[in-house]
C-alpha cells in the first residue's frame, strides 16, 4: 500500500509533516519503536511509530532520522501524546533526508495504525499470491522458443496488467506491449539502468519520471547453457538489454519478482538466438576487413562484397555503395580495467549503435556487419546504390551515416554506462561505390576516431567531413603548447575586458566571422564603425598585433577555437 492511502485514511489520524513529493512510497510493513538506534529490526519499506520517548535532547533526532533514512523505511509516525507537537528539529532532520513525517493525533492508538497497515498489506499480498502461481506457469509455458519477447511482454499485459518494454542499452526499442516508449523517456531509463549497473546495485532499480514509477530488470541468460558469468560488469554493460516494466517492484512479494526473473530468463535466450544469427555477418565484416588490411587484389574484394551485399540488404538489384565505420572503447587502466577485452565489447556496442533509433525490433541490426581487429571495431555498412554524399551534382542528397548523429542518439544513456573510467569514440568514413575504396575508407574512419579521441568526453565520434579542415590539426596540439599560446594572445584582452568590460574578446570573434569587414561587424554588434575601430585598435595595442595582416588575423583565430 501507498502512504498516500495511509493520509487518506481519517481514521488514523495522521498528519503530513514533511515529504509530500514522496507520498507514493510503498509500505511494505509497520514496526513501532522507542530506541534510539533501531537498526537491526528494520529490513527497509516499514512505517516507524514511535512515542518519541527516546528524544531527550535537541541532537538526537539527526542521527535517528539518519539510521531510519540509511534503513531505507518509508516513513516515520510520531506520536503528539508524550510531547505535544512535533519537534521542529525532528521535522528538520526529515526534511533533509528526505524521509516523510506524520504526526499522530493522541486519540489515536497506535494499535489502529498498526492492524490497519497489517490488514491491508496482507490483503495484498494474498490476492498477489493467489494467483501469481498459476500465471508464473503459464507465462513459463508460453514463451515460445524464437517467438519474440513481445510475446511475452504480451502475457505480462494481459496476465498481470503490466505494461513492459524490453529496451537496448542506448534506449532503443526492443520490444514493448502497447503504445511505444517516448524516446527521451527510453534514453533516460537506460542511463539510469547502465549507472545502477556500474555501480554494483541490485535490480531492479527504480526510477520515477513524469509522476510514474519504473523498475528496470537486467536482462542475462544465467540458466543452464548460458555463457559463463562476466569476470568484470563492463565487459557486458554495454551490450545488455533490460526490461523495463512500469511499476514499483519494491512493495513486491518474492513469488511475483521471481516471476519477472524468469521473463527476463525468456527475452535472454531470444537475445542469445539472435546474437547468434549475427555470426553469419560478423564472418563475412571480418574476411572483408583482412582482404582489406593485407592488399588483396581490388578483384578478390570486390568478389567478397558482392557475397555479403545480398546477405545485408536483401532483394538489392544492384550492387550498393559502401561505409566504414570505427568504434574504440577504452577503460582507465585502474582497478584491473586492463584485463578486460574491449575488442568484443566494442563490436557488440557498435552493432546497437549503428542501427536507427526510431527502428523497433531485434533483428533490425541484420543490414549492418562488424568485426573487431585488437580493441578496434569495424562495421561495414552498405547502402542502396545512389549519388554519392558530398556529390557536386545540384541536388542530390547525402546518404548514410552522419557522425553527429550518431552521437545525439547515444551519448547520454553511455556516457552513463561509462562512468568514470570509460570512453567511447566514433569514427565515420564517406561513402564508396567500389572495392578500390575501402582501404581508403576504413584510414578515414580510423583517422576521424583518433580526432574524436583527442576531444573532452565520455562519448565523442568525428566525420569524415572533419578531415578537411583546420579542425583536424586542434586536437593533435600538445596541451602545454595550446596553454602558451592562447595565453600571450588572449589573456592580456581578458584582463582588460574583466577590468573595463570592453568586450574586446567578443568584439575580436565577430571582426574575424566577418572576414575583416568594418560594415557587417559594425551592424552585427549594433556598433557605430568608429566605435569598432577604437576596440579593433586597443585589441591591436595590447596584444602588438596587427589585424590588417593575414598572419595576424590567423594567429587569433587559432588562439579562439584553441581556447
Amino acid at each position: 500500500m501507498r502512504l498516500r492511502a495511509l493520509l487518506e485514511t481519517d481514521a488514523l489520524g495522521l498528519r503530513l509533516l514533511g515529504g509530500e513529493d514522496e507520498l507514493d512510497r510503498t509500505v511494505r510493513g509497520v514496526m513501532t519503536t522507542d530506541l534510539k538506534d533501531p537498526s537491526r529490526y528494520l529490513s527497509g519499506g516499514e512505517l516507524v511509530l514511535t512515542g518519541l520517548a527516546w528524544l531527550r535532547e535537541p541532537d538526537e533526532a539527526e542521527p535517528f532520522v539518519r539510521i531510519l533514512a540509511s534503513a531505507g523505511v518509508a516513513a516515520l509516525a510520531a506520536g503528539e501524546a508524550e510531547l505535544g507537537d512535533i519537534p521542529d528539529d525532528l521535522v528538520q532532520a526529515c526534511s533533509r533526508h528526505r524521509l516523510p513525517l506524520f504526526a499522530v493525533n493522541e486519540s489515536v492508538a497506535f494499535a489502529t495504525i498498526t492492524e490497519h497497515v497489517v490488514r491491508q498489506v496482507s490483503g495484498e499480498r494474498a490476492g498477489d499470491l493467489a494467483a501469481v502461481v498459476d500465471r508464473h506457469r503459464r507465462l513459463m509455458t508460453s514463451g515460445p522458443a524464437g517467438g519474440g519477447p513481445e510475446v511475452v511482454l504480451d502475457l505480462l499485459g494481459s496476465d498481470l496488467d503490466l505494461r513492459a518494454w524490453v529496451l537496448s542499452p542506448t534506449g532503443r526499442q526492443i520490444a514493448g506491449a502497447g503504445e511505444p516508449l517516448e524516446a527521451g523517456l527510453a534514453s533516460t531509463l537506460a542511463g539510469e539502468h547502465l549507472a545502477a549497473t556500474r555501480t554494483g546495485r541490485r535490480g531492479p532499480h527504480r526510477l520515477s519520471a513524469s509522476g510514474t514509477t519504473y523498475s528496470l530488470f537486467p536482462i542475462r541468460n544465467t540458466g543452464r547453457g548460458a555463457a559463463p558469468a562476466a569476470r568484470d560488469v563492463r565487459e557486458t554493460v554495454l551490450s545488455d538489454w533490460l526490461l523495463a516494466v512500469e511499476a514499483d517492484a519494491g512493495d513486491w512479494p518474492a513469488a511475483r519478482l521471481d516471476l519477472l526473473q524468469g521473463v527476463t530468463q525468456l527475452i535472454a535466450v531470444e537475445r542469445d538466438r539472435r546474437d547468434a544469427a549475427r555470426t553469419v555477418r560478423r564472418r563475412l565484416a571480418q574476411e572483408v576487413l583482412e582482404l582489406v588490411q593485407t592488399g588483396a587484389a581490388p578483384a578478390e574484394i570486390a568478389a567478397r562484397l558482392r557475397v555479403a551485399a545480398p546477405v545485408l540488404l536483401p532483394g538489392l538489384g544492384t550492387a550498393p555503395h559502401w561505409q566504414v565505420v570505427v568504434a574504440r572503447v577504452e577503460w582507465d587502466q585502474e582497478g584491473g580495467a586492463g584485463t578486460v577485452d574491449t575488442g568484443p565489447v566494442a563490436q557488440a556496442l557498435l552493432e546497437e549503435i549503428l542501427v536507427d533509433p526510431a527502428t523497433v525490433g531485434a533483428d533490425s541490426a541484420d543490414r549492418i556487419a562488424v568485426a573487431h581487429h585488437g580493441d578496434e571495431a569495424i562495421a561495414l555498412v552498405p547502402l542502396p546504390a545512389g549519388p554519392l554524399p558530398d556529390s557536386e551534382d545540384e541536388g542530390t542528397t547525402a546518404l548514410g551515416l552522419h557522425a553527429d548523429a550518431l552521437l545525439a542518439a547515444v551519448r547520454d544513456p553511455l556516457s552513463s554506462g561509462l562512468a568514470d573510467d570509460g570512453r567511447l569514440t566514433l569514427g565515420v568514413s564517406a561513402a564508396v561505390h567500389s572495392a578500390e575504396g575501402l582501404r581508403g575508407a576504413l584510414e578515414e574512419a580510423r583517422h576521424a576516431r583518433r580526432v574524436a579521441a583527442a576531444r573532452p568526453g565520455r562519448v565523442c565520434a568525428a566525420g569524415h567531413h572533419e578531415l578537411a579542415s583546420h579542425v583536424l590539426l586542434l586536437p593533435f596540439v600538445p596541451d602545454d603548447v595550446r596553454r602558451a599560446f592562447t595565453a600571450r594572445l588572449l589573456d592580456p584582452l581578458r584582463d582588460y575586458d574583466r577590468r573595463h568590460r570592453a568586450e574586446l574578446i567578443p568584439t575580436l570573434e565577430a571582426f574575424l566571422d566577418c572576414d575583416g569587414s568594418w560594415t557587417r561587424c559594425a551592424t552585427r554588434l549594433h556598433l557605430h564603425v568608429n566605435t569598432l575601430r577604437y576596440r579593433v585598435g586597443r585589441i591591436e595595442q595590447l596584444t602588438g598585433r596587427d589585424l590588417s595582416r593575414l598572419e595576424d588575423k590567423l594567429d587569433f583565430f587559432l588562439a579562439l577555437r584553441m581556447s
